[in-house]
């Protein structure tokens, strides 16, 4: 009922690339991003599965500190909504929130709460997205995957539910 694919972000975020004398990490081993997206799009019409998670380091789609990754926007969301990926699972920003695209199709889920956190760092700016829930605080994620549905849940620090949406769009 699910598929789940993890991909590398790395290769889509141009500041990485720009200057490689100044960089502190080793880049060489990295594939060119046309290789990940070739990968990522044979896996995606492989499956057969309702469900399609793809999870990434990098956000996608957020209003958390370092906001939206165009880079992934603009060459990844096309293949993952051509393919009906339902959710994108990333870190990055020290927070936790759930977004949506305009028409619900798809969310964007941030479980980055594990280490320090920006208190008020938000960007609401001109986002087109649903901001359904937002939290710049520690804690983690959960998900729950039925062939109808799936159960998120978002806790604090110590285990508390501070979020959940029960149902989501079917695959």
């Amino acid at each position: 009922i699910l598929d789940i694919v993890f991909i590398d972000t790395t290769p889509f975020v141009d500041k990485y690339f720009e200057n490689p004398k100044k960089q502190r990490f080793d880049w060489k081993d990295v594939l060119p991003r046309g290789k990940y997206m070739s990968y990522l799009l044979k896996a995606l019409k492989k499956s057969k599965a309702p469900w399609k998670i793809v999870v990434g380091h990098r956000t996608m789609k957020s209003i958390g500190s370092h906001g939206d990754t165009e880079e992934i926007v603009t060459h990844l969301l096309p293949i993952l909504e051509g393919n009906k990926v339902k959710i994108y699972i990333n870190g990055h920003d020290h927070c936790l929130e759930h977004l949506s695209n305009q028409d619900g199709s798809m969310h964007f889920l941030t479980s980055g709460g594990g280490s320090k956190t920006w208190k008020n760092n938000i960007h609401y700016k001109n986002h087109n997205d649903n901001t359904h829930f937002y939290y710049d605080g520690q804690g983690f994620m959960s998900v729950e995957i039925t062939y109808e549905k799936a159960k998120i849940a978002f806790y604090d620090v110590s285990g508390k539910p501070i979020y959940k949406i029960n149902t989501m769009v079917k695959p």
